[in-house]
């Protein structure tokens, strides 16, 4: 994993730190979307995140300002061959804190497969990871067969960003660009399982999780970002 970074001149510098440069990068969808709508924020965080977190009226999490965003930051988790490869890592801060916010961007994307057909193709090494990602969310018993597996791997992976950071609040941010808030009921789903407490319409917190404060948040993010076309560099 790499760990040194240089500043970005423009979301272009986005694209070849995907998985797929050329399959996604594409106008109208979420690495483009997002790229052009945190650079076009730059140096502070987007509006709409802003908002979003200040629904809860909390100050661990009001008013941040940002120290670093990190696009395509990625999460060693054990078992399997894949590290978790989050959007956009940002390392954000109040008079009080440290914030953690961990990005997952989506448009009508969804969540990836359910846990019953990862548990179905899983390898011994993957059945490990999720069982590894179980146990940092605090289960008991495994998680239904209907949550999608990516909401596990993203919320852990800013669990564990979070205290290498030593930051007391992590928040793993969904950053919705469908203008229909497509699969957002998988989102809810997950915190109800979850037993989140609400903090707003768009904010919840989950309990009883070994280290920092645990928050799961969707934020509408701005439409005018749909229409953003930013060049290839391939």
């Amino acid at each position: 994993m790499k760990r040194i970074f240089v500043p970005t001149q423009s979301g272009t510098d986005w694209q070849r730190l995907l998985g797929q440069p050329r399959r996604h990068w594409k106008k109208g969808c979420s690495a483009m979307s997002v790229a052009a709508c945190w650079e076009d924020s730059n140096p502070n965080l987007p509006k709409e995140v802003l908002a979003t977190l200040r629904g809860a009226n909390d100050p661990a999490i009001a008013d941040l300002k940002l120290l670093a965003a990190f696009p395509e930051w990625e999460v060693a988790l054990p078992g399997g061959k894949t590290v978790s490869q989050t959007d956009v890592l940002a390392l954000a801060c109040n008079s009080g804190n440290l914030v953690v916010l961990c990005v997952e961007a989506k448009v009508d994307e969804t969540f990836g497969p359910t846990l019953r057909e990862k548990r179905d193709e899983a390898t011994h090494g993957q059945l490990d990871r999720i069982a590894f990602l179980e146990c940092e969310l605090g289960r008991r018993e495994p998680f239904p067969d209907t949550i999608r597996y990516q909401l596990l791997h993203r919320l852990v992976s800013a669990l564990l960003t979070a205290r290498a950071f030593h930051a007391p609040v992590a928040v793993m941010l969904i950053h919705s660009f469908s203008p229909s808030s497509a699969w957002r009921n998988d989102f809810i789903a997950f915190c109800q399982e979850l037993g989140c407490k609400t903090l707003s319409a768009d904010l919840f917190e989950a309990p009883g999780i070994n280290g920092p404060r645990l928050i799961l948040g969707w934020c509408k993010g701005n439409a005018r970002c749909l229409n953003t076309e930013l060049p290839s560099s391939f």
